[in-house]
This record gives structure tokens, C-alpha cells and sequence, in this order.
């Protein structure tokens, strides 16, 4: 019997479309701010390997995280939803559930191989939120983000099964988790090099570590403090940026891979952060780790939640560009998706950012809105160059005019009623009712 010419032309233009699908790698650093990389003016953390990611890539400078701490960031990048509609609003131990899609399962649908090495913050070990049960193959790292402040960890897990680590056991300081995450990233690429993947490498540096510091010891934890060892810093900065530098390092080391495995450039990689410097651990302004930006991790001003952004897929997105296109997280989702012939879950909030990274006419959001559950209620949302803050403990909603005010200094709420209106019914319309985060509204005195 003779195959219809019709289905050989089918078959021919599949096998080619899977040909041409991307490799995806996603990294992404925990607690790094805007100001912290050479290449968005960071002028004493050396950081030459991502700094080259710009240099033969593209540079975001108008890039937000999915929130302003690490486990709603993690949420809206991985389902797509901003915090009006993401099932995780905040860092409480709450799973996510199956009915929530992932980047990894729309790209594992698409036939990706999927791998995730690194803090996940999810799902604890044994419900329903770990990596596995939403798209990813392979798993190595933190599912706790708790434990995921030690970097000398006695176990971590891979998959679901929990992993010793003799070396760390009884307190010491045997095996760096950051190195083994690394030696996880190598590995996969090699093992899947002959077929499509999606890489998440959620490295947790430059986090401090909180429980350490309530003993007393340093939170920035890290092998050696080079190449900063004779600066005259305090020596938590020296970690702190011996933190940074090791990352750049192993980023240096993954893209050599890249080569060497002559798969560079048929792989979009990223980078970014999770949100903005934090002040656990070291100071913030030692290094001005938020650049011209106001605020820091916890604050939902520009410094907590603008971030690094690099993308990088040689002959495909311009070598040294600088975009100033406004994206979040939660277009991430709907990016890949369609660079790699995903099928786009229901609901999400995310639009493709394809045409912002191959130089075409891209589609703008409308605004982009967030809210964060710790120390009362706070929510902000952007509107082109727009940008209000509201805090329902009773203080006015400042609005900031970002095109001449990038540093939210000057509040012009009472000189533009109409927009400030506008911002206060996206306040109301851009979010629904959260039973996992209720809104805490301040105590009437």
C-alpha cells in the first residue's frame, strides 16, 4: 500500500519543526538585585560570563519578577499567572496543585525532555506540588525553601526520594549544594544534547542563610571568599560577591558546554533573578544592589520586584540589544510555549514575548499587577509608564511617573486623579479572592 503524498508531506514538516524547536535553559539567581551584574552597572562584583550573555545577546531593562519574594516569583513563572489569579501569594508551605499547569508540562506535552536542578519552594516532600508531578523528568535540589537556606545540606532530594550527603553531616562543610547543581545542569545537557530540553536551574545564591545568622554566623555561605579575599570589605561582603562570581562562574562553564556539545545555537538561554537584594545577611547598599531602583526584597517599589534580564540564542536574537519592553514573569510561560509548539493552559495572564526577542512588533500588557501577604496587605500595579502602590493600613496609594522618576521618589498621586482612580479599580478587578491568602486587612483602632 502506498503512502498518501499528503501524510509524507506531514511527516516531513513535523520531523522538521522538531528539528528547528529551541533548547530552553532558565536560570535564575535567588536574591540578586538589579545593580548587582557588571553589565547593568555593577562596577566592583565581577561577573565577565553573564555580562558576555548581554554582550552577544539581548539586555531587559524593564523585566519584573512574578513578586517580591522567592516562592510566588517561582509560582507565576512557572503557571504563567500573575499574583491576582497565582495560587501561591506567599512564602507559606502551601503545594501546588495539579490543576495548575507548568511551563514543564506544556513543553514536556511538546515532546521536551524537562530537568530542574536547584530550589524548587512548591511543595514540600510528599504532596502533591513536588517537580515531578508537574512536568519535570528530572529533579535534584530543595523542595523546602527553609532548607534551601543551608548550603551545606545534609540530604536534598532527587525526585521524589531523599538524597544523603554524608560529607555535610554532623555540621560540616563538605559539599557546596550550588557546585552540585551545576555538575546536575552538565550532566543533563549531555544526556539529552541529541533532543529537545527545558533546563530550570533555580541556583539559590546569592540567599543568605537566615538560621545561620541566628547563630551567629555568617549568612552569605560560600567555599572561599575570591577573588575578594584582600579587599578592604567587611567579610560578609566579600561573600556576598564571592557568591555572585562563583555563579557567573558556572554560567561561563554551562555555556562552554554548549559549545563543546555544538548545540549553542540551536539553545535560548535566560537569565534572572527570583526579586529584588534582600538585607538578610549583608547590607544592600554596600554594593547600591538595586542600581537606581527604590526598595528592596519585601517591598513592592521597583527595588523588590524589577530585575536582570538577559536572553541569549545566537542568530536568532541580536547580539548587544537593549530592550526596553515591560514583561513579567508570567510571560515567560506563554514564550516558550510558543518558540517550542506548546499547547497554552487556560487562564493564564502571560502573552508571548517571541516578537520582544527576535526584533519584531511586540504586543504590550494593558498593566501588570502584584500583591504580597506579609506585613499587611500591599499591591501595585504598572500601567505603561505608571506605576501606583497601595498599602490598605490607610496610607494614600502613591502613583510614580517611572519614565522621569525610575527611583519612585517623587509621588504625583495628587496631580493625576484619573490615572490614580484607574490604578485603584485594577486594585479591585485585577485579582480574585484567595483562600490560601486571604487578605489581612489592619485591625480598626
Amino acid at each position: 500500500m502506498r503512502t498518501p503524498l499528503i501524510l509524507i508531506v506531514l511527516l516531513f514538516c513535523t520531523a522538521v519543526s522538531a528539528a528547528d524547536k529551541p533548547n530552553i535553559i532558565f536560570i535564575m539567581a535567588d536574591d540578586m538585585g538589579y545593580g548587582d551584574l557588571g553589565c547593568y552597572g555593577q562596577p566592583r562584583i565581577k561577573t565577565p560570563n553573564i555580562d558576555k550573555l548581554a554582550t552577544e545577546g539581548m539586555k531587559f531593562t524593564q523585566c519584573y519578577a512574578g513578586n517580591t519574594v522567592c516562592a510566588p516569583s517561582r509560582c507565576a513563572l512557572m503557571t504563567g499567572k500573575h499574583m491576582g489569579h497565582a495560587f501561591v501569594r506567599g512564602n507559606a508551605d502551601v503545594a501546588l496543585p495539579p490543576s495548575e499547569i507548568t511551563i514543564a508540562t506544556v513543553l514536556k506535552n511538546a515532546g521536551y525532555v524537562t530537568g530542574m536542578f536547584g530550589k524548587w519552594g512548591l511543595g514540600d516532600p510528599g504532596t502533591i506540588g513536588v517537580p515531578s508531578k508537574h512536568g519535570f523528568d528530572e529533579f535534584f535540589g530543595y523542595l523546602n525553601q527553609v532548607h534551601a537556606h543551608n548550603y551545606y545540606p545534609d540530604h536534598l532530594f532527587r525526585n521524589d526520594e531523599r538524597v544523603e550527603i554524608p560529607e555535610n553531616k554532623d555540621g560540616k562543610h563538605g559539599v557546596y549544594s550550588h557546585d552540585l547543581f551545576t555538575k546536575e545542569a552538565l550532566s543533563f545537557v549531555e544526556r539529552h544534547k541529541a533532543e529537545p530540553f527545558f533546563l530550570y536551574l533555580p541556583y539559590t545564591v546569592p540567599h543568605g542563610n537566615n538560621e545561620a545568622m541566628k547563630r551567629k554566623e555568617t549568612g552569605m555561605q560560600v567555599p572561599s571568599d575570591e577573588p575578594y579575599t584582600k579587599e578592604d570589605w567587611p567579610q560578609d561582603e566579600k561573600n556576598f560577591a564571592a557568591m555572585i562570581t562563583r555563579l557567573d562562574r558556572d554560567v561561563g562553564t554551562l555555556m562552554a558546554k554548549l559549545k563543546e556539545l555544538d548545540i549553542d545555537e540551536k539553545t535560548l538561554v535566560f537569565f534572572t533573578s527570583d526579586n529584588g537584594p534582600t538585607a538578610e545577611g549583608h547590607d544592600p547598599k554596600f554594593f547600591k544592589s538595586g542600581g537606581p531602583l527604590r526598595g528592596i526584597k519585601r517591598d513592592l517599589y521597583d527595588g523588590g520586584v524589577r530585575e536582570p534580564m538577559i536572553a541569549r540564542w545566537p542568530g536568532q536574537i541580536k547580539a548587544g540589544a537593549v530592550s526596553e519592553q515591560v514583561w513579567a514573569f508570567w510571560d515567560f510561560l506563554p514564550t516558550a510555549a510558543e518558540l517550542c509548539g506548546g499547547k497554552l493552559p487556560d487562564g493564564i495572564d502571560g502573552i508571548s514575548m517571541k516578537n520582544a526577542l527576535l526584533g519584531g512588533e511586540q504586543k504590550s500588557h494593558e498593566y501588570l499587577y502584584w500583591e504580597f501577604h506579609e506585613r499587611g496587605f500591599t499591591q501595585a500595579v504598572r500601567m505603561g509608564n505608571w506605576k501606583a502602590v497601595r498599602n490598605v493600613s490607610g496610607k494614600p496609594t502613591e502613583l510614580f511617573d517611572l519614565m522621569t522618576d525610575v527611583g519612585e521618589k517623587t509621588d504625583v498621586a495628587k496631580d493625576h486623579a484619573d490615572i490614580l482612580a484607574k490604578a485603584e479599580e485594577l486594585f479591585k478587578s485585577a485579582r480574585v479572592d484567595s483562600k490560601e491568602f486571604p487578605v489581612k486587612m489592619p485591625k480598626k483602632k
